[in-house]
């Protein structure tokens, strides 16, 4: 399917496991096209990848493992959607308008803010079971 010439129109109504399959095949689309397009969610990935094992290793209760996972997770998620804001920004326009600068800041701070809270977590529970 071409990009530029599909109408999103033909894929609606579709019910059932092909409704399932294609949802599918689309959230793969996009991961790949983060993966492929953005620095911040590659290095995510890879952190997500050493963390997420470790937290599933760590002598901790399983709450807590819950919460270490769910918020590396978390971070994952709002990257993928400040992605897609900025995507679409910069599909209308890359001129430098104020209120497009206001959703890439708003999306910006809303990975920051995912990241102090998977770095909060991960340390209270650390510090709450090690030291």
């Amino acid at each position: 399917m071409n990009d530029e010439t599909s109408d999103s129109r033909s894929l609606k109504g579709k019910r059932g496991l092909t409704r399932v399959l294609n949802a599918a095949r689309y959230s793969a689309d996009g991961l790949r096209a983060a993966w492929r397009h953005e620095d911040a969610f590659r290095q995510e990935v890879l952190l997500a990848a050493v963390l997420i094992p470790l937290a599933l290793v760590l002598p901790v209760a399983f709450v807590e493992k819950l919460l270490l996972v769910a918020t590396v997770v978390l971070v994952l998620i709002v990257e993928l959607l400040n992605t897609g804001i900025e995507a679409a920004i910069d599909r209308d326009s890359l001129r430098i308008d104020r209120l497009a600068k206001r959703a890439k800041d708003m999306g910006s701070a809303a990975v920051m803010l995912a990241l102090l809270l998977a770095g909060g977590v991960w340390t209270a529970v650390l510090i709450r079971n090690f030291v």
